[in-house]
């Protein structure tokens, strides 16, 4: 082979190579996670070190208040993805409930439905959510969409979420209070199982309170309508039996003006890297091309209109 041939080989090998190199280093190579203990944070750790080894960036994670601090965070440029429930990212782009405008953000893939928990100690005399009345419980920290979404089932329920003694603490805070005794329970929203709650569970036999149907329907009427009505299964959490409970989708969250490029290396990592993930993430296993494009009512990237377009083709 001749040094002309081989010199345009690099050449053409480098100038391949550019354009990843150019979009990647005008980006925050940061994951917004959530929580240490729950399924964002641990979810985004996989992902970030799947990044970090493909494409040869340093891609990294940092632990957040949850979804509508997430989604601040990607729109306002500290972060390049961000993990959001469904309902939190809905009201993001419309500019209500948390948010007092318009969040210029746009969705990547939907990654899995997370699962409303409200927990409690299965030896506390508490049966319902009409029992929550009065006690000390978490509503979720500052910043979540756990608190979204908890002050939405109080208000179905018939309880007044201000008639609920809430020390406003995250999933790791919460677990050690209930644990020591400090709060009666605490609300949760995350993927099957949350490692934080697994774990305590081994530890202290946990109940979790039913949320009922028609409580589904009313928060549906009056937000967003992501929610749907599912069950945690008998045996997660080493429950006797199934319980009652509602769903809502989970959003892989850009900012609208990430670089195409950017949007399509992360999917294709994404998508390639999910079994190995799986193997110690449970969430990652529900991760399908066919379920990612639904993100209603937050647009595609048009990075990820691309991806997949070809995908498909």
């Amino acid at each position: 082979m001749s040094a002309a041939v081989v010199a345009t080989l690099v050449l053409l090998a480098v100038s391949g190579c550019a354009p990843r190199a150019s979009e990647w280093a005008d980006v925050p190579a940061v994951i917004a996670g959530g929580s240490a203990t729950g399924v964002y944070y641990d979810y985004g750790s996989r992902l970030a070190d799947e990044l970090s080894d493909a494409l040869d960036v340093d891609v990294s994670v940092d632990e957040t208040e949850g979804s509508v601090d997430n989604l601040r965070r990607v729109a306002a440029g500290e972060a390049l993805l961000g993990f959001a429930q469904g309902d939190a990212a809905a009201d993001a782009v419309a500019g209500r409930g948390a948010f007092s405008e318009p969040l210029d953000i746009r969705a990547a893939a939907r990654l899995y439905d997370e699962y409303v928990h409200v927990v409690v100690r299965e030896d506390a005399a508490i049966t319902g959510i009409d029992g929550l009345a009065g006690r000390v419980v978490s509503l979720g920290a500052v910043g979540s969409g756990v608190n979204v979404i908890a002050t939405r089932i109080l208000t179905a329920a018939g309880v007044d979420p201000g008639e609920v003694r809430n020390p406003q603490l995250d999933l790791r805070e919460s677990i050690d209070a209930l644990q020591s005794g400090e709060i009666d329970g605490f609300f949760w929203v995350g993927g099957l199982p949350t490692p934080g709650i697994e774990d305590l569970s081994e530890e202290v036999p946990l109940r979790l309170l039913p949320i009922e149907q028609e409580w589904v329907n009313a928060v549906n009427a009056q937000y967003s309508d992501a929610y749907r009505s599912s069950d945690f299964p008998a045996g997660v959490y080493a429950l006797d039996s199934s319980v009652p409970t509602m769903a809502v989708p989970n959003y892989l969250v850009v900012s609208s003006d990430a670089p195409d490029a950017v949007v399509r290396d992360v999917l294709e990592v994404l998508f390639e890297a999910r079994t190995r993930m799986a193997a110690e993430l449970p969430a990652a296993a529900l991760l399908g091309r066919r379920q990612a494009i639904f993100t209603e009512p937050v647009e595609l990237h048009p990075g990820a209109v691309e991806y997949y377009r070809d995908e498909r083709g």
